[in-house]
């Protein structure tokens, strides 16, 4: 009985721990994870729907519009009193007499129309609103795109840069053992006069730098997380981080390095900015339509009812023209359609002088970051054979303890270097596919 009990408790015990367990993030996963949960891109979507609801709304100006109309009335003003008859088709001999005509009684009815009316030529308007509507839509379907590699972008920063804090607590807490040994060695050593205290002294210093500095990265691990949270959209991040921090291959003709121009991939915001400046070019022809004649045709019926058997019925069919031939207004609005095309066709050219100068600059942080790590091992591996020599010749009494903390700390330094320069390497490319428009870390929207 009591061995059932304890199996059932451990199975109870391994199934809590698999469900307590988190799986592991890899950057794929967080880019993804922010595309689907973060706000900031479910904001931008709506946005998108929004403007594709308006162009649906600029397609459908050209379909015919209906009209329903219900009222009641009663008056006993002249004309109206006449008409109101005269539409309900009661119309009698009595009522040209003058005394009905001049002082008529009170009348009262109820009616309704249904109109329906059609464009037929609105000096390009339409056509022109309906282009602007579609180029609008998709410019932001573009920008959605852009938004979504600009969260890529920042996702692969805070997750490696979280795992940059994590291995620079690692070796923070290696310092420490490191430390608390040497610590122990000349304890020893002073304790049998072979040694000065202050060399004790000056150790337990060493050391409570190393605890504050341990405490700084925390903080720095916790705030990592939060922020790569914060662009998932899931709160801090718990688990671990599987993708490794070192890319698999350095070099400065890996990925895309190698003839890296804008328009080899599709670059979100480049594609927006040619679209709002053809909206823009279509806003400004729907403006100068404000200016042109338009013709229209309206088809409508109508009833008036004195009663539900007495009443008038009649229908119309009408083909009009209406022309502002002069209007104030709307000549500044076309002026101000015109700037706005201008406008819009010099920030598309910026716009790809702009990511001509991003692409530049990228290429040239990879090659940088890369020589950067490349400098960094050489200096590790210099630093920890020094630092190796001198800790034998302070145990053998031939070197002073201040030759083997500067030692320590320049192996820190080189650490240090080492991880900054693998988190260049990794946002930096990071940054030049961002600015030709590739997928970051392989991962297409």
């Amino acid at each position: 009985m009591i061995i059932k009990q304890v199996r059932i408790l451990t199975i109870l015990l391994v199934a809590g721990a698999g469900l307590g367990a988190q799986e592991p993030l890899t950057v794929t996963g967080a880019i993804r994870k922010a595309w689907t949960d973060q706000a900031g891109l479910r904001a931008g979507q709506a946005m998108v729907e929004s403007r594709q609801a308006e162009a649906e709304g600029y397609r459908d100006l050209r379909l015919p519009t209906l009209t329903l109309n219900a009222h009641g009335v009663r008056t006993n003003e002249p004309m109206m009193a006449f008409g109101i008859k005269l539409n309900q088709a009661r119309i009698g001999m009595a009522d040209f007499d003058p005394m009905t005509l001049n002082h008529p009684d009170a009348i009262g009815a109820y009616g309704g129309t249904a109109v329906i009316q059609q464009p037929l030529y609105t000096g390009g308007r339409i056509t022109a609103a309906r282009r602007a509507g579609e180029y609008m839509a998709q410019a932001e379907m573009a920008s959605q795109e852009r938004r979504k590699q600009e969260t890529a972008q920042m996702v692969v920063e805070a997750y490696f840069g979280t795992q940059v804090a994590e291995q620079a607590l690692k070796w923070v807490d290696d310092t420490r053992m490191w430390i608390q040994g040497m610590e122990d060695f000349v304890g020893a050593r002073v304790a049998q006069g072979l040694m000065l205290e202050s060399e004790l002294q000056r150790l337990k210093a060493f050391h409570a730098q190393a605890d504050a500095q341990k405490a700084d990265v925390v903080k720095q691990v916790r705030s990592a997380r939060s922020g790569l949270g914060l662009l998932t959209g899931s709160g801090p991040v718990e688990g671990p981080l599987a993708t490794p921090l070192e890319p698999a291959a350095s070099g400065a003709g890996q990925g895309p390095t190698q003839d890296a121009t804008p328009g080899t991939a599709y670059r979100g915001d480049l594609v927006a900015a040619d679209l709002q400046a053809k909206a823009a070019k279509e806003g400004a022809k729907a403006a100068r339509g404000n200016n042109l004649p338009e013709v229209g045709l309206e088809v409508g019926a109508g009833t008036l009812h004195h009663s539900w058997s007495e009443k008038g019925n009649w229908t119309w069919a009408a083909v009009g023209l209406k022309w502002k031939v002069f209007s104030a207004p709307d000549l500044a609005k076309a002026k101000a359609a015109r700037a706005q095309e201008r406008a819009a066709a010099d920030m598309r050219t910026f716009k790809q002088q702009q990511a001509e100068h991003e692409v530049r600059v990228a290429r040239e942080g990879v090659i940088a970051a890369e020589a950067r790590y490349a400098s960094a091992k050489e200096s590790l591996a210099a630093a920890e054979e020094s630092k190796r020599l001198r800790e034998a010749r302070h145990k053998e009494g031939l070197a002073p303890l201040i030759e083997v903390l500067d030692a320590e700390a320049a192996v820190q330094g080189a650490r240090t270097l080492i991880l900054q320069s693998l988190f260049d390497i990794r946002i930096s490319r990071a940054g030049l596919n961002l600015a030709t428009g590739n997928p970051i870390e392989g991962v297409n929207p």
